[in-house]
């Protein structure tokens, strides 16, 4: 069984778009063909929906460097009695993208993990009913879930039922997921498992020990000058440590069977960075190129 696995990261999946169009160039076929079951969580959702659906990532890349600027359109610099965003936009472009069709509607197996808030319990969104009694959700719903990173975006309240918050609070590199999804509900071996693991850029988070014995919101959430707006550190590091955390773990239970394509960023790039667009899409060239021949020998064999 052939998976794919998109992390979280805000506008970095622009970074794992772009491998992907490059991808899809060479074989001249979706990327989804080759895979039999897709993940993403977070910004991933977004991608690992598109794919499994068999949206050219051209064209998702298209709408995450023209929509980006209205979605990470400040409503609060810091998120003390709002979120700094509004989800708007984003759930507008949700649903011109998937349009009104439920999760159970789309053919490939997707696997999107949220957090269902108002249980605090961890929730996978899955459009293969494989046990019974899935409840429906839009695809929309279950994306914009996935997403709703916290104080950042509201909660999703999802079909009005429940408050739903970003996946990657426990799944922001989704691989395990996959591999516990293959075991159980497929009943697959670790040997039947091949995992193609896409990350959005290894961030480079690092935290002065002169920052004095007092640590509060200003150290875990430095401003930014000239803007005076709060950079998002501590979910960074969180989301980054969970990925790599999952990424080790993984690679040890499935050996060559797991392929992850990572790269480390030489400074921290923030989920809501913008102005570094095209420093992204140069990134997920430059990956390609250096990683071209491995993940084509991964995908065809």
């Amino acid at each position: 069984m052939k998976m794919l696995c998109v992390d979280g990261g805000g506008i970095r999946g622009i970074i794992p778009i772009v491998v992907m169009v490059k991808i899809e160039e060479e074989l001249k076929q979706p990327i989804g063909k080759y895979f039999d079951v897709v993940a993403g969580t977070s910004t991933g959702s977004i991608i690992g929906a598109s794919i499994a659906l068999g949206h050219p990532m051209n064209d998702v890349l298209k709408y995450y460097k023209y929509d980006a600027r209205k979605i990470f359109k400040r409503q609060a610099r810091v998120g003390l009695l709002k979120s700094v965003y509004k989800d708007v936009e984003l759930r507008e472009l949700l649903k011109r993208v998937f349009g009104e069709r439920l999760m159970t509607d789309v053919d490939k197996p997707l696997l999107i993990p949220a957090v269902d808030l108002t249980h605090g319990n961890p929730y996978i969104h899955r459009s293969k009913d494989l046990e019974g009694g899935l409840k429906p959700v839009k695809l929309w719903d279950a994306v914009l879930s996935s997403c709703s990173a916290p104080v950042y975006f509201p909660p999703n309240n999802v079909g009005k039922q429940y408050l739903s918050v970003d996946g990657g609070l426990w799944a922001n590199n989704p691989s395990l997921v996959c591999i516990t999804e293959a075991l159980h509900y497929f009943q697959k071996s670790l040997n039947d498992i091949k995992i193609l693991s896409f990350g959005t850029g290894k961030q480079q988070i690092e935290f002065s020990h002169n920052q004095g014995k007092y640590w509060g919101l200003r150290q875990w959430m430095p401003l930014k000058f000239p803007s005076i707006t709060a950079k998002p550190k501590l979910l960074d590091l969180a989301l980054n440590l969970s990925s790599e955390s999952v990424s080790y773990h993984s690679r040890l239970l499935l050996n060559q069977n797991y392929l992850r394509i990572n790269k480390e960023l030489t400074d921290e790039i923030s989920f809501d960075e913008i102005e570094r667009i095209e420093e992204m899409i140069d990134i997920g060239r430059q990956i390609y190129f250096n990683h071209r021949e491995e993940i084509i020998k991964f995908i065809v064999s």
